[in-house]
């Protein structure tokens, strides 16, 4: 059976990787290229659609991306959203001009008939994100919705399949939004959905077959879910010739390094190595601040270590790592800005003595998670929350010293225990304590004190891209609070952190 694609063609837009999860979410496998990919490419890969995603530019910019229009006759189904719906208007003979109006958030729609609509209300809430509009349809198009600002909120040429929405039907906040992109899917594009997580783990087995043969392959195991799931995939492939190092940067959670030795040091089919690094990195790590040179630092001396291990072993060509999509859009692609560079990603060193196996680097953490059951782990290893690579290095704001260390991982370990206690540890995504810099005036025992703040932060997230703060409750916030300040030496105030995921990250740094 011949894998049906759906190519997502990226014009920066804050939301492609978005458009892309919910066409796999369809049982479609999509792919995202750059807006300036070549056409041959693109005729190359053989797409059953394409999907021209949204993006910040007015398509009558100096350089604002555009494509080339012989893309319009390739007789495959094109859907534009936002951007890309506009760019459809200019380059097919439509106008595009800026509103006096802009429409930002939830906005109500009215619908005529269309298949791209079919089985959905007249009118409903979609999610607008825009100030340029579409007010002179090509000539051959027809309008199908309009909103009380935007006369032409989307638009389709039946004959030859191409759809134009205004909106964003990839976003939650659209009402009906994946089932529009169903109809898409379905109706429009004739796919039959024949992709899932299990085709994609059996492909990327068979890839890694392929590639690696019958060499050594090392992988870099900190025992998280990402790089859990990367190991357990590749030993599926290449079995005893995988040698997974579990390095000991000094940076891990109280307790951690003991629990990772412990639920891995007996899995002989992955040949488990542990190397106990900190001084290295602690010395490196010494007196720097920027948050981009502690990830770039980490990234290099990992990659230091895994050298020297790989050189143990009559040299090892190949490295695995667990990098999952959101660490590679927020280390900045060609089409989107550097938020933060991951270490696994833009900390890496130029000159890296692997060759990378990354068999996760399309999925988003809810994907990874339920390939982790596929392949038979238990549900501690697949629902534990997230840890960054670099660790307890990117949760203490300014220099790392071993005293600074210490006191997150008291803290970070009360804040772990009572969130337990209080049963609330499968239902908060991600939560930990955060050592901000800020020194604050206090009073214990009479006497005037002047320590550190630390900050608590806990949210609720699917995939990682966007995440709301977890509203705990005030008496559990009060125990950690009291534990903390009482327990901890060297913290005198406990502040919790309420901000989503945008405007912020996940992270502090």
């Amino acid at each position: 059976m011949n894998l049906e694609k759906v190519l997502v063609i990226d014009f920066g837009g804050q939301y492609s990787q978005l458009i892309a999860r919910r066409i796999r979410e369809a049982n479609i496998y999509s792919e995202i290229l750059p807006y300036d990919v070549p056409l041959d490419k693109i005729i190359e890969k053989k797409p059953s659609a394409i999907v021209f995603s949204g993006g910040p530019s007015s398509v009558y910019e100096k350089d604002a991306p555009t494509i080339d229009k012989k893309i319009f006759d390739l007789n495959i189904p094109i859907l534009g959203i936002c951007y890309g719906a506009q760019l459809i208007a200019k380059l097919l003979g439509g106008n595009v001009k800026k509103s006096d109006i802009r429409e930002y958030g939830k906005v109500n729609i009215n619908i005529k008939n269309s298949l791209i609509y079919e089985n959905i209300p007249d009118n409903f809430n979609v999610w607008m994100s825009h100030t340029d509009f579409v007010d002179l349809l090509p000539s051959d198009f027809i309008n199908t919705s309009f909103t009380q600002s935007c006369p032409n909120s989307s638009f389709e040429n039946k004959e030859k399949k191409i759809y134009a929405l205004q909106f964003h039907p990839e976003v939650y906040h659209t009402e009906y939004g994946f089932e529009i992109i169903k109809n898409f899917l379905y109706k429009i594009a004739d796919c039959k959905g024949n992709w899932s997580i299990q085709s994609y783990l059996e492909k990327q087995i068979e890839d890694i077959k392929k590639e690696v043969k019958d060499e050594k392959v090392i992988c870099a195991l900190s025992g998280g879910v990402d790089s859990t799931v990367a190991a357990n995939l590749v030993a599926k492939a290449i079995g005893k010739n995988l040698f997974c190092v579990f390095v000991d940067h000094g940076l891990l959670r109280k307790g951690e390094k003991e629990e990772v030795i412990q639920n891995f040091s007996n899995r002989k089919d992955l040949n488990f190595i542990a190397i106990d690094a900190k001084k290295d990195f602690l010395n490196k790590l010494k007196n720097v601040v920027d948050p981009e040179k502690k990830r770039k630092i980490i990234g290099k001396v990992f990659i230091e270590t895994f050298t020297k291990e790989a050189k143990k072993h009559k040299g090892i060509n190949y490295l695995v790592q667990g990098t999952i999509y959101p660490d590679i859009v927020e280390s900045g692609t060609k089409t989107s800005a550097t938020i933060k560079s991951h270490h696994n990603v833009g900390g890496l060193p130029k000159n890296l003595n692997f060759k990378l196996i990354e068999p996760l680097k399309y999925l988003f953490k809810d994907e990874v998670r339920i390939l982790g059951k596929k392949l038979g782990l238990s549900d501690e290893s697949v629902f534990r929350q997230p840890f960054p690579g670099p660790g307890l290095a990117i949760r203490i704001i300014g220099s790392i010293t071993e005293e600074r260390l210490d006191i997150l991982k008291e803290a970070d370990f009360i804040l772990r225990d009572e969130i337990k206690k209080a049963g609330l540890d499968k239902k908060i995504w991600q939560y930990f304590a955060v050592l901000t810099g800020v020194k604050t005036v206090g009073v214990m025992g009479d006497n005037r004190t002047y320590n550190e703040l630390v900050a608590i932060r806990a949210v609720e997230s699917v995939d990682g891209m966007t995440a709301d703060w977890y509203k705990i409750p005030y008496d559990i916030l009060e125990k950690i609070s009291s534990r903390i300040v009482n327990e901890v030496k060297g913290i005198n105030r406990v502040v919790f952190d309420i901000t989503s995921k945008p405007p912020s990250t996940i992270e502090w740094e």
